[in-house]
């Protein structure tokens, strides 16, 4: 019989001390029947400095740890270089640009800056119609219809071109060229 538990989250701070719990520090929880509280339980966190042993009348006690938050990668540009970039790629012709201009504009869909107005067809191609939403401007942009493979290799690339580690695209991987940097290498 299997039965879900239902429990307060840690509060990053020792019940005995109020001493702040830091990322990766291990601690003890005690719970406590509490029919009060969320689940049913009660909890307690202790750092291990004021960590007595287990309290009576708990219910259970374990050893445990904050977790470590992902830290984010800070891009380097912002959302003006970004439409800039868009902008800049909006006549390129090579395979790889129209792929990298394409995950852009999806980026910027996401982030709301640009709007999908609809799709057609152009020369075989099947072309999206967006809004720049900042000035109201039209724009065109090809879908390459890629792959999941190519997404990922497209994503890699565009996110490292924007934390810094600039690089031209080619088919068998990452070269320097200033070109793609966002800001023209500058």
């Amino acid at each position: 019989m299997k039965q879900d538990w239902q429990l307060e989250t840690p509060k990053d701070r020792c019940a005995a001390t109020n001493k702040q719990l830091a990322e990766g520090e291990e601690f003890y929880s005690v719970l406590f029947e509490d029919e009060t509280a969320e689940g049913g339980f009660r909890r307690v966190d202790f750092c291990l400095e004021a960590w007595k042993g287990v309290p009576e009348g708990s219910f259970c006690s374990f050893k445990t740890h904050v977790p470590i938050r992902e830290k984010r990668r800070r891009l380097l540009v912002d959302n003006d270089v970004l439409v800039n970039f868009f902008l800049r790629l909006a006549e390129e012709t090579e395979p790889l640009r129209i792929q990298f201009r394409f995950v852009l504009a999806l980026i910027l869909m996401r982030k709301k800056i640009l709007r999908y107005d609809g799709c057609g067809e152009q020369d075989g191609v099947e072309v999206w119609q967006m809004t720049l939403m900042s000035d109201r401007t039209q724009h065109s942009v090809v879908n390459p219809r890629l792959t999941e493979e190519q997404i990922e290799g497209v994503s890699g690339h565009l996110g490292a071109i924007l934390h810094g580690d600039a690089g031209k695209w080619t088919d068998s991987g990452v070269e320097q060229d200033s070109s793609l940097v966002p800001d023209g290498g500058a």
